[in-house]
């Protein structure tokens, strides 16, 4: 996997930690550089340990799965893809924060909510053999950024932007799915 790629993954992957983050910006009274930090770890932190969480599991089946492992990859890819489209377009509240607490248990919660995906990424990483410390801190630190962007744009833009990143976010891993598909079956 490139660094480019990797950093498209990254990017698409860190889309519900961002929406979250924007609502979580949103949702406080006032957004300091403290409370910025302290989303974009929570939701970075976390998109860093569960690809690895993965990549420790896929290993583990990677001389079963290793003769369709690029299915896999686009299997997960776009599912996760897909439905963070499909929730990007359902109407309604998107917004879950219902307050600004940065409490344990609140971000705690959403961290694991948001990274449920980078796990399905991981198992596929363990199979595309991929650098994994390297890739999981840059996820690591992707997802940090603009979580700290995304809470502090929340406290000023609100919810205006939130479906379009996931279903920009959405797209991005189905397209790296097909790609990695395209790229095994030796289409491009």
């Amino acid at each position: 996997m490139t660094i480019l790629e990797l950093f498209i993954l990254a990017v698409g992957l860190s889309m519900d930690a961002f929406a979250v983050a924007v609502c979580k910006g949103l949702a406080m009274e006032d957004v300091t550089f403290k409370k910025a930090c302290i989303v974009g770890s929570w939701f970075g932190g976390f998109q860093a340990l569960m690809p690895l969480v993965g990549y420790l599991l896929g290993t583990q089946f990677q001389g079963v799965i290793s003769s369709y492992d690029h299915w896999i990859a686009f299997i997960l890819l776009s599912l996760i893809g897909i439905n963070m489209i499909r929730e990007a377009l359902i109407k309604g509240d998107c917004c879950d924060v219902e307050t600004g607490s940065l409490s344990f248990k609140p971000m705690f919660m959403m961290a694991i909510a948001t990274s449920i995906d980078a796990l399905a990424v991981g198992v596929a990483f363990g199979s595309l053999k991929v650098d994994i410390i390297p890739a999981v801190c840059f996820i690591g630190t992707i997802t940090f950024t603009l979580s700290f962007i995304g809470s502090k744009a929340g406290g000023v833009f609100g919810m205006k932007y939130k479906s379009k990143a996931e279903m920009a976010g959405g797209s991005i891993l189905v397209l790296l799915g097909l790609k990695i598909l395209l790229d095994h079956l030796g289409v491009l």
